[in-house]
């Protein structure tokens, strides 16, 4: 008995297997995901996969890119074939990828991709919230080609246009045929790996933002029944604690991507509206579509973390609600004790009835509902400091303490604003 005693004395008080990344089976609900990542060379799940991505992102993302731009430069071109806007195209979509591919396999390596997924957190939540996950999980790679093949499928028809019409004589095979096949086939891989990374990384943000959404939207119900304040509050801490963990994993690749996509900007509007700048869709076909690629993927992150945060934000607004009509029901029920029955006083938040007001799935959970609050199981006291508390405790998405909300964007937008108009002001004299 004293040796046991002893052995349980000397156990460790953090247990390591706690911080250990999640174990993957390999015909799991996972398989599939894993496969698409094998085949845009993410995996850095063994040695040798870690290998071949970084070898694959060295070459597609850095040198062909060098190599395209030094090499394929081409000045003895005619006007159409030059590429004066070779280098911010180049420059911007090399920085992005980087950035996101730095971040990817920084998250699989410290997390795991079950971890980072969170599914490991999926068995405590309800059928609804798994079944809506698991949805969306599915069809990650599905959206991320939408996104994707539509650019690649103009950047490639813009490459065989700069080709085959005699935008490159440099036969560095010995043959032009065969050397503007090539150069052209890496030139195009190089675009397709570079926005499929950053891309991917968009996407994942948006599938762990809706897992949360989805939660939140389950967290809401707790508001139409017979409830206790400790196990709602219990819950909060819970979903605010995950906020608080995806905020900190994506908040260096937001800054990221929003610094750079905006110099990226900046710096197209300024060298096509320089004074010798000749704009047409020959020569800034391909910077335009850069920025369409940048700025889709920046709204996209933008736009998934601030729908979490007026989610997470509803959730005060529901439970204002949820105490006003226990409380007037608690004094309807003293009423009835003393005087002539009257109407059991459900409260119902009236239903706006202008019909040109348009329904959107932000707006699905505005608390425009039929409560039916049971004023014995909780205190006006308790329901008070639950509201308190939801009102100082604001949860959402945060960058380095700044709530990603729509004010955050509204201020964002205000300031690029200001700055593009007075770049304008500065190159083609807008006032």
């Amino acid at each position: 008995m004293a040796d046991e005693g002893y052995a349980q004395q000397r156990q460790p008080l953090l247990r390591k297997k706690i911080y250990e990344r999640s174990a993957s089976l390999a015909n799991d609900e996972l398989r599939s995901f894993r496969s698409c990542l094998r085949y845009l060379c993410v995996d850095q799940s063994t040695t040798f996969t870690s290998i071949v991505s970084w070898a694959l992102f060295v070459l597609l993302a850095l040198a062909v890119p060098l190599l395209s731009h030094f090499v394929l430069a081409c000045e003895e071109c005619n006007s159409a074939h030059k590429r004066p806007y070779d280098s911010v195209v180049q420059l911007s979509l090399t920085v992005i990828a980087t950035v996101s591919f730095l971040c990817l396999s920084n998250f699989f390596r410290r997390y795991g991709l079950r971890r980072f997924l969170f599914l490991d957190k999926l068995c405590g939540e309800s059928e609804k919230v798994r079944l809506g996950y698991m949805t969306q999980l599915n069809r990650s790679f599905r959206l991320l080609s939408v996104f994707v093949l539509p650019c690649f499928f103009a950047e490639m028809a813009y490459k065989i246009w700069w080709y085959c019409s005699g935008g490159s004589q440099i036969p560095f095979l010995g043959n032009a045929y065969v050397s503007d096949t090539v150069a052209c086939l890496l030139e195009l891989c190089s675009w397709l790996y570079r926005t499929s990374i950053f891309f991917l990384v968009c996407v994942l943000f948006r599938l762990i933002c809706h897992l949360q959404i989805l939660r939140l939207q389950d967290f809401a119900e707790v508001f139409h029944e017979e409830s206790d304040v400790t196990s709602i509050l219990r819950e909060h801490l819970k979903v605010k604690r995950q906020l608080r963990v995806i905020s900190h994993r994506f908040r260096a690749f937001i800054v990221s991507i929003l610094i750079f996509v905006t110099a990226s900007q900046f710096a197209s509007l300024l060298i096509t509206t320089s004074p010798h700048a000749t704009v047409n869709i020959f020569r800034t076909g391909e910077l335009a579509l850069c920025s369409v690629t940048l700025v889709t993927g920046l709204l996209m992150s933008l736009r998934s973390a601030t729908k979490v945060t007026h989610k997470a934000q509803a959730i005060t607004s529901f439970a204002a609600k949820w105490h006003v009509c226990a409380t007037i029901d608690s004094f309807d029920s003293i009423e009835e004790e003393v005087e002539t029955p009257v109407h059991p006083s459900h409260c119902v938040f009236p239903v706006d009835d202008d019909s040109d007001h348009e329904q959107t799935d932000e707006d699905e959970d505005d608390g425009s509902m039929s409560m039916r609050p049971l004023a014995s199981t909780i205190s006006f006291q308790k329901r008070e400091a639950l509201v308190t508390y939801l009102e100082n405790n604001r949860a959402g998405i945060s960058v380095f303490g700044f709530m990603l909300d729509r004010t955050y964007l509204h201020t964002i937008f205000g300031i690029e604003l200001s700055l593009v108009l007075w770049l304008l002001g500065k190159t083609v004299g807008i006032n």
